[in-house]
């Protein structure tokens, strides 16, 4: 793997790490949202990846040299479908006539520990990528 690959794969890591930390921290604000589409409440989202050949500008010469090497792409991003949480609030205006209010089905605890599980691997990407930067500036130095 060349060091320019690693970096690519690295990069890739990051966006998707960046966007998974989007859709958590969606789902930790819209933890009360009662109404967020029509008469349901807001549906946690969550984050599905894959693998992918990474994106390159540099001919088809590097691309046919990156077959087998991967990077990370987001494929999708999927509303939980489980059931809503019933509390019994008669005085909200979004209670029904019994007096329940449907929440999200969204635990905080949850999504802060999603939130620092892509945070780690995002600060990993992060150290890769400069891991990277010091080799090919050790190679520069080599090579004077």
């Amino acid at each position: 793997m060349t060091l320019s690959r690693a970096t690519e794969i690295s990069a890739s890591g990051l966006a998707a790490q960046r966007q998974r930390i989007e859709v958590l921290v969606s789902n930790l604000v819209n933890a009360h949202t009662t109404r967020a589409e029509g008469n349901e409440p807001y549906r946690r989202k969550d984050v599905l990846f894959a693998a992918a050949e990474p994106q390159s500008s540099f001919g088809k010469e590097l691309n046919a040299a990156m077959i087998g090497v991967n990077a990370v792409e987001v494929t999708g991003v999927i509303a939980d479908r489980a059931d809503p949480v019933r509390r019994y609030e008669p005085g909200h205006p979004h209670a029904d006539k019994d007096g329940y209010v449907l929440y999200p089905n969204i635990n905080p605890m949850e999504e802060m520990v999603n939130i620092m599980s892509a945070s780690r691997s995002y600060e990993a990407n992060l150290q890769a990528i400069n891991a990277v930067k010091e080799m090919k500036a050790k190679t520069l130095e080599l090579l004077r």
